[in-house]
């Protein structure tokens, strides 16, 4: 005889065998064989008991079948975690993880409203409140964010006055270094097997200084050596050389950007350049840092350079192109961080 599934039993039948099969085991019989009577799991009948220790036999009484509609929290309820989740970090309120992940977010919940949920209940919760799974942007600790407030509402606004009363251009500048075995992007492969990208077992590297305007204008100096004043001074004077305008530089705050032989040639310069600095530990507010992530993504991690002559001309020829295409250089300024500077 075909035993019945438990599952396609009625509500009330569903409830009847709760109890019965709650009061064997309460009378001494084992859950293995209350599970084998009643043709459930043995998991099925632990989870029935501990229901019944924590509610006794009302909380074995049948529910409302199907999905819940519009989730167990309260509106209010709803609002409030979506308000943490925004404006907190995981270890902030002291939860065991890093990230907002679909766990973490349950974890939050319980602990905030008593209230169990899944995973997959918590990942419903968070599409519907709007989020999505992002690559978070990093942050350094050291930032001030008093400095980086009176950045964006006193500091620069002044820098931009003063540059249209000087018919100055503002310029956008930095440096990086570039290594033959950064490696970004994905290929397609066949699941189980990893494709293998051949390139050289050596490394080798170069460095790279650059500067953009919100026009689309770019200016790069492609080097070997080591950043030096003397490399940095050398860029200065390209920068004036092919400029009509007084330049205004935007820089970090690098110890070569304040070094003595810096300051003197700037002061042998004033009438043609300036020179100001970014809050420190704060490289999202500089837009030439999208171009640094352009290069290395497009012209090293997506190309195979065989040795540094060729890493060179990989670079100097994606900067070339990209000196060509005023649209894109003007495309870095629309990133949220830095839109303040278009």
């Amino acid at each position: 005889m075909k035993t019945q599934d438990f599952r396609s039993l009625t509500s009330p039948a569903q409830e009847a065998i709760r109890i019965r099969a709650v009061k064997a085991v309460i009378s001494g019989a084992t859950q293995v064989a209350t599970a084998r009577n009643f043709g459930v799991t043995t998991e099925a009948i632990r989870l029935w008991m501990r229901r019944y220790e924590r509610g006794g036999f009302s909380a074995l009484k049948a529910g409302r079948r199907g999905r819940p509609q519009g989730g167990r929290l309260l509106p209010w309820q709803a609002a409030t975690i979506a308000r943490m989740i925004t404006d907190r970090l995981p270890d902030q309120l002291k939860l065991p993880f890093v990230l907002w992940t679909r766990e973490a977010v349950a974890e939050l919940i319980n602990r905030k409203y008593d209230v169990v949920i899944s995973r997959w209940t918590a990942g419903r919760y968070l599409k519907r409140w709007g989020f999505s799974p992002q690559k978070p942007a990093k942050r350094a600790l050291e930032q001030n964010p008093v400095l980086v407030k009176a950045w964006l509402e006193t500091e620069y606004p002044q820098i931009k006055r003063a540059a249209v009363q000087e018919g100055a251009e503002i310029h956008w500048g930095d440096e990086m270094g570039i290594r033959s075995d950064h490696q970004s992007g994905k290929t397609w492969g066949l699941k189980g097997r990893t494709p293998v990208v051949p390139g050289s077992g050596r490394r080798f590297s170069c460095n790279m200084i650059s500067s953009i305007t919100n026009r689309g204008s770019l200016r790069f100096m492609v080097y070997k050596e080591r950043f030096t004043t003397l490399v940095f001074v050398k860029f200065l004077e390209r920068l004036l050389r092919g400029s009509d305008y007084k330049i205004y530089l935007i820089v970090d705050n690098h110890s070569v950007h304040q070094s003595r032989r810096v300051r003197a040639w700037l002061r042998r310069h004033s009438e043609r350049i300036r020179m100001f600095f970014l809050p420190p530990y704060s490289p999202e507010l500089n837009p030439d840092e999208l171009l640094n992530n352009d290069v290395k993504t497009n012209a090293v991690g997506r190309r195979r350079a065989s040795d540094g002559t060729d890493l060179l001309a990989n670079v100097r020829g994606y900067l070339l192109s990209t000196q060509r295409q005023p649209h894109i250089g003007k495309s870095y300024f629309r990133a949220r961080c830095v839109v303040y500077a278009a």
